[in-house]
């Protein structure tokens, strides 16, 4: 999940707007106005609501107003507004961007795709977007047991995802696009052609897209595909998830259900 977080908060400075003279292979992965996200956010709350075993509904508003400021969607914004347990139809790239601790969480393909599905109900409940957050975990899952590349990409087509089109065909058209069948065959595409999860970062970096949650999506399974990301995880979680409050104290929350221990359940 490390991986997934660490993209989130690479992605974030570049998803509004680049430099002139752009060079995603050199620039600084992390520093200048990089922060955690809402995809940070929300993907913090879904291994909350794992471990203590709280409904999804429940833990998005609690994570939700508790980190209010974080860059929600409109839609989830007044979602959090009204206190709505209910989804609302969407079709965009949130229920994918926070489910990479269940593909480490779970037992089974089938239990990661259902939880998965689960978790994406109570707000991203449009076909689309319960695929979306299925295929993320689901290849999360597969990247942690032993799979391909190619296999995960086969697997991720059985979605309808087109995965075969090269990052060369996509930067010179590339655009934000939060749908969630706008971003899944970037992403995908995006740890297809990586060899490390630093690569798979820049590869996010080199199309101008929704980088923050292209870059937590892709680098979520690049993660449990090469086995970490070679960075220096927890100090770097520690810099960038422990910020002051309202009041001014340093709030440790995020930071600690971030890294928080677990140990695998036995299956039933």
């Amino acid at each position: 999940m490390y991986g997934a977080i660490l993209g989130d908060i690479a992605g974030s400075r570049y998803e509004f707007s680049r430099p002139s003279h752009f060079r995603p292979w050199q620039v600084d992965l992390f520093g200048g106005t990089c922060r955690y996200t809402d995809d940070t956010v929300m993907s913090v709350a879904v291994k909350y609501a794992l471990l203590t075993g709280t409904p999804y509904a429940k833990v998005f508003h609690l994570f939700g107003n508790r980190y209010p400021k974080a860059g929600y969607g409109v839609m989830f914004k007044q979602w959090l507004e009204t206190g709505s347990m209910r989804g609302y139809n969407s079709l965009g790239n949130g229920g994918a961007m926070r489910v990479s601790f269940i593909g480490h969480w779970a037992l089974s393909l089938e239990e990661a795709e259902a939880q998965a599905a689960l978790s994406a109900d109570c707000t991203h409940n449009h076909p689309q977007g319960i695929a979306a957050a299925k295929c993320t975990a689901g290849a999360v899952y597969l990247a942690l047991h032993g799979a391909k590349k190619s296999d995960i990409m086969h697997y991720a087509s059985r979605y309808g995802y087109s995965v075969h089109r090269p990052l060369a065909l996509y930067r010179p058209f590339g655009k934000f696009d939060v749908t969630a069948a706008g971003t899944m065959p970037l992403a995908l595409r995006c740890f297809y052609e990586s060899q490390d999860w630093e690569s798979c970062i820049r590869n996010a970096f080199s199309v101008k897209c929704d980088t923050d949650t292209v870059s937590c999506i892709a680098g979520g399974i690049a993660d449990a595909f090469y086995g970490g990301t070679g960075m220096d995880e927890e100090r770097l979680l520690y810099k960038y998830l422990v910020q002051p409050d309202r009041f001014g104290r340093f709030d440790r929350f995020l930071y600690e259900w971030a890294i928080q221990k677990w140990e695998r359940r036995e299956p039933v």
